[in-house]
């Protein structure tokens, strides 16, 4: 985890005092599910509540120091913490991890935490559409250029641009609410998964006080296509935080200033330039989405363990677990903030629509055309040839706009009159849908 792109409560889950308190609430929940079944006394399972709890607690600098000590020597970090924890229990911790193997508290706790980051994340994301959808709805009607291939194609407005990316964090939520439910499993199984010294109901005992579901087969792990599955869902919506980056990106440029991040007083875009104002936040937000994405790939390599486990997906999963989430935790409440307070244009995007002296209504008057007896072929020609010579003399002194080259096209006029070609490149005629579709995503005009 890197500091400047790290947020405290995300990152607290994965500390290593909160990793050991999870490690504890998973063995005193074991403990006390083989009390009630009779496996240890009752008083022990109260004793390594109790004094455990007491331990765990307030886990200091020293403490710390003193399981890496134990572990330098024990070469298992298990054991380690097993071994301070009896330090502050007593007799009493010979009952601790009854039947169990490391990989039950490991995987568990690993659970927890991906659960816990989970709900972050889904609070980030419900922040993000929140803002999405607020300024969506400011610029519902709001006309701008479409472009394809980065070329001019016909208006669209800021709003169902905006709305777009709503609908698709939407669709990452859902994949993230799905992939959560997915990795939330428990496992408590013993050595490799037969419950052989442990019985299942202390799994569900300890499945239900986490809010987990117990693993059905847990071999010694937790199979890792669970955790797959996870770590592909914030690919995904890291892809979504670049998408919409780049296109801010893209509006910010000089040449374009349809949009551009909100510029702070007193801030500075260049130690050289004084005059600059560069998309900081948009650029941070792409390089950032490059690294969650790049868990993905290692975390579909963990699934392939050797048997019934190996650790080869621990080293792993002890960088994607924390970067990836901690990484993306920070790019979400980035990204809300930017849109929150990003400035709109909507004059420059005006002129800019028109800055192609009315090409961009084209298919509206091939559509006229044909409505009006010409063939597609015939249409499609006298069309095309009106807007390349709008084109090419853009900016010269003889230049006309597309509505007077269509005019000038006997075979046009002989069709269209003036007012047919004038309300065909009426800008509003794109925007017929923008209620039906603001209902799809919003359930509202």
């Amino acid at each position: 985890m890197v500091p400047r792109y790290a947020r405290p409560e995300m990152t607290a889950i994965w500390s290593p005092a909160e990793r050991y308190r999870i490690w504890f609430e998973i063995e005193a929940l074991a403990s006390e599910a083989m009390a009630e079944l009779g496996t240890i006394p009752r008083e022990a399972a109260r004793v390594i509540r109790e004094k455990g709890a007491a331990r765990v607690k307030d886990i200091t600098e020293a403490d710390l120091e003193r399981i890496d000590a134990i572990e330098r020597e024990t070469r298992h970090d298990v054991i380690a913490f097993l071994t301070w924890l009896g330090e502050g229990i007593g007799p009493e911790a010979r009952f601790v991890h009854q039947g169990l193997t490391s990989s039950d508290v490991l995987d568990t706790c690993l659970s927890v935490q991906l659960t816990r980051a989970a709900d972050l994340l889904l609070a980030d994301m419900d922040a993000l559409l929140a803002a999405l959808k607020r300024r969506a709805l400011e610029h519902r009607l709001t006309p701008t250029i479409g472009r394809s291939h980065g070329i001019h194609a016909e208006p669209t407005t800021f709003g169902l641009k905006l709305a777009g990316h709503y609908a698709e964090f939407a669709r990452g939520r859902a994949r993230l609410v799905a992939a959560r439910a997915e990795v939330a499993t428990c496992a408590i199984s013993g050595a490799v998964g037969t419950f052989a010294h442990v019985d299942p109901r202390v799994e569900e005992h300890v499945a239900t006080a986490l809010g987990l579901a117990p693993e059905p087969v847990s071999t010694q792990v937790i199979p890792r296509d669970r955790h797959a599955a996870f770590f592909c869902a914030l690919a995904v919506i890291a892809s979504g935080i670049e998408r919409l980056a780049t296109e801010v990106r893209h509006l910010q440029r000089s040449e374009v200033r349809e949009a551009e991040e909100f510029f702070h007083p007193g801030q500075k875009g260049s130690s050289a330039m004084p005059h600059k104002r560069n998309p900081v936040l948009s650029e941070n937000l792409t390089g950032l989405a490059r690294v969650v994405r790049g868990y993905a790939v290692p975390a579909l390599e963990n699934v392939a363990l050797w048997h019934e486990r190996d650790i080869s997906h621990s080293s792993v999963e002890r960088f994607i677990g924390p970067d990836a989430t901690v990484t993306l935790d920070f790019a979400l409440a980035r990204l809300t903030g930017m849109i929150d307070r990003l400035t709109i244009y909507p004059e420059q995007m005006a002129r800019n629509l028109e800055s192609l002296g009315g090409v961009v209504h084209s298919q509206e008057v091939l559509l006229a055309l044909t409505q009006a007896g010409m063939s597609r072929e015939d249409s499609y020609r006298a069309v095309q040839s009106a807007a390349m010579a709008t084109w090419t003399k853009l900016g010269h002194a003889d230049a006309k706009d597309f509505r007077a080259n269509l005019l000038a096209d006997p075979t046009v006029s002989a069709v269209l009159d003036a007012a047919t070609i004038d309300r065909a490149l009426d800008p509003t005629q794109h925007f017929k849908a923008v209620d039906t579709v603001f209902r799809r995503v919003f359930g509202e005009g």
